[in-house]
């Protein structure tokens, strides 16, 4: 079978870019041990101080964390707390819930263990029935609606569970890349291939998707619903 010239070129083009781009690394790679192996003891000794307050710097911010009530999913009583609450961390997940709402202890179950794995970030909850002012300013008209915060102001809703997939059993993953997408959290996975597939199979676009095809960011602090 002839091979398609069209194909064969592109393949060639394409093998060609790929070792460009081997070379460039390969080249970085080089110049870097080479600037390391011309290190005298001076320098080295330097650079090991730079990394050890590095790591010292990082240790004192978790420390800081911690003491804000970072890594751990807690319940926070009323309304007046949760101004505190974001004032006090530059990343926050609220979760509005209600107790006869089952959804609500699918996304608690989920929240216990991010905030454990992102002590970046703040994640607390308050019933949504304890907090009307906050529900109406916020404009949350569904059960369960996670509210992100930065900086103190609200950027993002996730509503439901539409952006999750649209099923009740969504991953860990899928909430976390969610997450990642509001940058609420240090995600170091892959923004543009959510860990879930079952939206395109049924047919459900999420309002992440919406969102890109109207060309509007994720910075929204209202619902579609």
């Amino acid at each position: 079978m002839a091979t398609n010239p069209s194909m064969a070129m592109l393949s060639k083009v394409l093998e060609q870019q790929m070792l460009q781009t081997t070379e460039i690394v390969e080249q970085h790679l080089d110049t870097e041990i080479e600037k390391f192996e011309k290190m005298d003891a001076e320098e080295l000794e330097k650079l090991r101080e730079k990394r050890l307050e590095s790591m010292k710097k990082a240790q004192h911010q978790k420390q800081e964390w911690l003491s804000k009530g970072h890594g751990e999913y807690k319940e926070i009583p009323s309304e007046k707390d949760f101004f505190q609450e974001v004032k006090e961390s530059k990343n926050v997940v609220c979760h509005f819930y209600r107790d006869t709402t089952f959804r609500c202890k699918i996304v608690d179950k989920h929240l216990a263990i991010l905030a454990k794995k992102h002590i970046e970030t703040k994640f607390i909850k308050l019933n949504a029935e304890k907090a009307p002012f906050l529900s109406e300013r916020l404009r949350i008209k569904v059960i369960p609606t996670m509210v992100l915060v930065k900086d103190g102001k609200a950027k993002d809703h996730i509503v439901g569970f539409d952006d999750l997939g649209c099923t009740d059993n969504f991953t860990t993953e899928a909430l976390e890349w969610r997450l990642g997408c509001a940058a609420i959290i240090n995600y170091s996975g892959n923004l543009m291939e959510p860990p879930f597939q079952l939206q395109r199979r049924s047919g459900c676009i999420t309002k992440m998707e919406k969102r890109a095809i109207r060309g509007k960011s994720n910075d929204s602090d209202s619902d579609d619903d």
